[in-house]
């Protein structure tokens, strides 16, 4: 009976410790890039507040994330550099569930900016989670 309770609390344990590196483990990642405005045909009734609560002002260097990405290790707050754009995103919003492998960059209320960004693929990557 004590070699049962002590396997299942090692097997346990290493499933633990395994979804905890698999949380952390990307440094880079490959993804879909598009863009979203605090408008309200691209969001809802409080353009300006996202998934967590925090206030998007224009100017800020802001992304939603998928949630997929959030189940790899990033979170609100998380800091990221994304190929061909300067400096560092902070993550603050959040994607619907159906998105997978994909953010949404903020660009204020410049919608002809976002329609000319378009669509696509870049590299994201992780500065602090």
């Amino acid at each position: 009976m004590t070699n049962k309770i002590i396997g299942y609390l090692l097997l346990v344990l290493s499933l633990t410790f395994s979804v905890h590196s698999y949380a952390n483990s990307f440094k880079k990642l490959n993804v879909t890039a598009t863009a979203y405005n605090s408008v309200r045909a691209q969001t809802d009734a409080s353009p300006n507040i996202a998934a967590w609560g925090d206030r998007l002002k224009p100017g800020m260097k802001a992304i939603a994330v998928s949630r997929d990405l959030l189940k790899m290790g990033l979170k609100r707050g998380s800091k990221v550099k994304i190929s061909g754009l300067p400096g560092e995103y902070v993550v603050l919003d959040k994607m619907h569930h159906r998105w997978s492998r994909k953010i949404d960059i903020y660009m204020g209320k410049d919608v002809r900016a976002a329609k000319n960004w378009g669509k696509r693929r870049v590299t994201i990557t992780v500065v602090r989670t």
